[in-house]
């Protein structure tokens, strides 16, 4: 496990920064401003932000440099603006991550100054704790470096990018998701959520995950990152790619999974709706090569990104129910 230290540096706009709009004097907030569906959103994310600075001791943000986790922090900043980002960030690492991510999540630790904890899935395979699966797919490997990072570092809440849109397991989540001392997550223990009370208590080894994008959808992230002009990893926007089919999407090749005898790699234009371990995560084949396209590509769809792209939540009817029942994100 590692971590990065450096100094942070904040920026904000108080056009678009809804909450910060609000605390303004009336002669500085524009007579017109209307607040519309991203303010609401935006609102609801940056309280969720500071309620848990106030009710928790050692919060932390999981973060891949996905476009959720990107969107999250740039919310967290907004939060607490003009101070420093206050949570540190976690990333599990599943040693097949693709580079261009990795590059963007380290770049984005450097520029912001933030605290990085990573947990190295490989470690766990050098030394034994975990072992290969034979498919060669490393996203379900992710639960005990992600139990074990939490417990070493006593982080008691745990932010996440998860968006009740993505995957019909997620919409069984709260705001406030109380995971037990083993990290394990079960439905019957939700607590209700009423007019945006949120029930942190928790008891020792407990600590609760925290959703603030549970009511975004893909297209509101989308349409948030157009908004604030938020810069996202380059695989997100179409490219030319070297990949292989199968099950319906095209992986990227690689010694952990393919191709195989009758898979046969072709260049092809794609872009990539979520970023995972590269063994599991499909591209869609697309000619948007900026975010307005995405857009309306996104607009367009009748599939969820985990659904049309991820392998890993094929793999049973309740794949992800199950991974989280064991402390999964």
């Amino acid at each position: 496990m590692s971590t990065t230290t450096t100094e942070t540096t904040t920026e904000t706009n108080p056009v678009t920064n809804t909450v910060a709009a609000q605390a303004l004097s009336a002669d500085t907030v524009p007579a017109d401003y209307v607040l519309d569906h991203l303010d609401h959103l935006e609102s609801e994310a940056i309280h969720i932000f500071r309620e848990v600075a106030g009710e928790f001791e050692r919060p932390v943000i999981l973060f891949s440099g996905g476009k959720d986790s990107v969107v999250m922090v740039h919310l967290a900043r907004k939060a607490f603006a003009p101070a420093p980002l206050p949570f540190p960030l976690l990333h599990v690492d599943t040693g097949h991550n693709f580079p261009e991510v990795l590059d963007y999540r380290d770049a984005t630790v450097a520029r912001l100054g933030a605290r990085l904890v990573v947990a190295q899935v490989q470690d766990y395979l050098n030394d034994g704790r975990l072992r290969e699966r034979a498919d060669g797919t490393r996203n379900p490997l992710q639960t005990v470096p992600l139990l074990d990072a939490i417990e070493e570092n006593r982080f008691d809440a745990v932010f996440g990018g998860g968006r009740r849109d993505e995957e019909k397991a997620r919409a069984k989540e709260r705001v406030f998701s109380l995971r037990d001392a083993f990290g394990a997550w079960d439905p019957r223990r939700q607590r209700p959520e009423l007019w945006d009370l949120y029930n942190g208590r928790h008891t020792a080894g407990e600590h609760v995950r925290v959703f603030p994008l549970s009511n975004w959808t893909e297209l509101d992230v989308w349409r948030y990152i157009a908004r604030e002009d938020i810069e996202l990893p380059e695989i997100y926007y179409a490219h030319e790619r070297e990949v292989f089919q199968r099950d319906g999407m095209w992986l990227t090749a690689g010694e952990w999974g393919g191709p195989k005898a009758a898979e046969t790699t072709e260049t092809r234009l794609v872009r990539y709706r979520t970023v995972g371990d590269m063994s599991c995560t499909g591209a869609v084949e697309s000619d948007a090569t900026d975010v307005e396209a995405v857009i309306l590509e996104v607009a367009a769809s009748r599939l969820t990104e985990r659904g049309a792209t991820r392998a890993d939540d094929r793999l049973s009817e309740a794949a992800m129910e199950d991974r989280k029942r064991q402390g999964y994100f």
